[in-house]
């Protein structure tokens, strides 16, 4: 079972590989990706960056591709369609008023601020919900993740050099 130290979970890997599939995955994503490669593995600023918005892209480019296929298979289910039906209709209709009044730089913002529950895995499903098509999509949430990783970059190096310095 893995461990409390995402860390350790691909440290037999190569650091890169760590990198990329820590990036992957919804908990992490490169909010600790990118830390745990500058700080952790040693690798250069810019090759963690990169690595980290590959890995990041990944599953975003999965889920835009394959929910909307999956949303018309579970729509045709008995009790899971009837309830996601509503569930989606009420959640476009909570949050399209926002969408609608400050368009495709609030599916940017939303993914480019690095907090909980923000992100790139967040920012594919609303772009789901809002019916936003792939080719419009995919580009604003590459803009968000390449923002959230330049912060989380700045904020690793300085908070690095910071304690670094006072230790």
């Amino acid at each position: 079972m893995l461990g409390m130290n995402p860390a350790l979970w691909f440290s037999q890997l190569p650091p890169e590989w760590g990198v990329f599939l820590l990036s992957m995955i919804p908990i992490t994503e490169l909010r600790a990706a990118i830390p745990i490669g500058i700080e952790v593995y040693k690798l250069s600023v810019i090759q963690t960056w990169v690595i980290a918005v590959l890995g990041n892209m990944v599953p975003t480019t999965c889920i835009l591709l394959i929910l909307p296929y999956m949303h018309e298979w579970l729509l045709k289910q008995k009790f899971v369609g009837s309830v996601l039906k509503k569930k989606l209709a009420d959640a476009e209709k909570y949050f399209k008023g926002n969408y609608a009044k400050y368009g495709s730089i609030a599916l940017v913002v939303f993914v480019g601020i690095p907090l909980p529950l923000t992100g790139a895995w967040t920012g594919s499903l609303a772009a789901f919900v809002f019916n936003i098509p792939f080719k419009k999509s995919w580009p604003l949430i590459f803009a968000g993740v390449c923002i959230a990783a330049t912060i989380v970059v700045i904020v690793t190096v300085s908070a690095g050099g910071f304690l670094r310095a006072i230790l």
